[in-house]
């Protein structure tokens, strides 16, 4: 039988795509990182050890690749390539990120590099471009026409529709990555934020819209699901139903038995923080199958449901297949015994920059969480111990 062409496979389903590996050098808080990736990961560190810079990693591809984005934009919203190379870098230190994709549904295994430095003018130039699938090379810049026209290494290949067609599959994975940063404020009062059209809003201000564009079936599907979760945070709870209001402007509405009769019924803009932070999160896991990048989750929720949330995450994801990186200081949430040691990544701050590892390298942590301890007890305590090497916590 025919082995199918790289362009045939690019136009198979994205659902079930994730990011298995990754591999950084000079990257913000990292001179290197190399590590594996399973469908649901927690990062777990102490404060600027570089958690939310390395969710950056999966935004940066994003910005490159999706419509009216690029490499020069991308680079130019961090600031410029100083604001995004490793601190201890020499000047002029190439910038790598290498990603690999595991189409779970179809075995297929695709790799995405892109190095990239300043130019002569300060803005960035792709040193090297490499696509893989399989083992077989689609892709590999610069090429003869890159060297005689160096002006187009200023752009990816993956930004270009007329250069991507044969790994395109590599751009609508990057594109559809997701981030989530609930302020509630936004959701409550959305015209004080502006977002563009090209990009959801990552701090929740476009919930209500986007809640509404759902199909009316799978939305009310969706919100009888968080109107479950919502029973077991908030107290009394009776109904939560959408509706739209005479300017056509969408709402949610919730009632609870505890309140007094002639105020039973409250919209959005009534809603506790804690109880926007858990639609705006339990919405997103359900709407999508892009990677979806969460920062502390746990922010304005009570103790009890914060351990339920990891949980949660496996039974709303379970059929999406949907890839979900967690950024957490929660002691409450990592006490969830169903992570596995595979799924925590510990970052620690050190003299050449934070370390990355799986909390499953690391022998005395692993036997711990296999004999039953919590995450919470086996890392936790760990990370907060301030600078130390790999070598130096196996000794602790």
């Amino acid at each position: 039988m025919a082995t199918a062409s790289p362009r045939k496979r690019s136009a198979t389903s994205l659902r079930g795509m994730r990011v298995s590996h990754v591999r950084l050098s000079n990257w913000r808080n990292f001179k290197v990182a190399d590590v594996e990736l399973q469908q649901r990961m927690f990062l777990v560190g102490p404060n600027a050890s570089g958690k939310s810079n390395f969710l950056d990693v999966f935004r940066f591809l994003r910005d490159i690749a999706r419509p009216g984005g690029g490499l020069q934009d991308a680079v130019g919203e961090r600031g410029g390539i100083s604001k995004i190379r490793y601190a201890g870098a020499r000047p002029g230190a190439v910038i790598e990120i290498e990603v690999s994709n595991g189409d779970t549904g179809h075995g297929d295994a695709w790799t995405y590099h892109l190095s990239f430095s300043e130019g002569d003018v300060h803005h960035p130039l792709v040193r090297s471009e490499r696509v893989t699938l399989n083992g077989e090379v689609i892709l590999d810049r610069p090429t003869s026409d890159d060297r005689s026209d160096p002006a187009r290494l200023a752009q990816t290949h993956l930004e270009q529709v007329a250069m991507n067609s044969a790994f395109r599959m590599i751009a609508s994975c990057f594109e559809r990555i997701a981030y989530l940063h609930v302020v509630p404020e936004l959701i409550r009062h959305p015209e004080r934020f502006h977002s563009t059209p090209l990009e959801p809003d990552p701090y929740g201000s476009d919930l209500l819209p986007r809640i509404a564009a759902a199909p009316e079936r799978t939305r009310n599907s969706r919100i009888a699901t968080i109107r479950e979760a919502l029973c077991l945070a908030v107290p009394q709870v009776e109904s939560l139903d959408f509706f739209r209001d005479q300017r056509d402007a969408p709402h949610l509405s919730m009632t609870s038995g505890h309140w007094r009769p002639n105020t039973r019924q409250m919209t959005e803009d009534q809603f506790s923080d804690g109880t926007l932070r858990l639609i705006g999160l339990l919405w997103a896991l359900m709407d999508g199958h892009g990677v979806l990048l969460l920062e502390e989750p746990e922010l304005s929720l009570h103790s009890s449901i914060v351990r339920l949330i990891p949980s949660v995450m496996y039974r709303l994801t379970r059929q999406s297949r949907r890839q979900v990186l967690i950024a957490t200081h929660s002691a409450e949430m990592l006490s969830d015994e169903s992570i596995g040691s595979g799924e925590i990544l510990m970052l620690i701050p050190g003299e050449h920059g934070t370390s990355i590892f799986s909390a499953g390298s690391d022998m005395v942590i692993r036997c711990l969480m296999e004999q039953g301890m919590p995450a919470s007890e086996a890392v936790v305590p760990v990370t907060a111990l301030g600078n130390y090497s790999p070598a130096e916590l196996r000794r602790w």
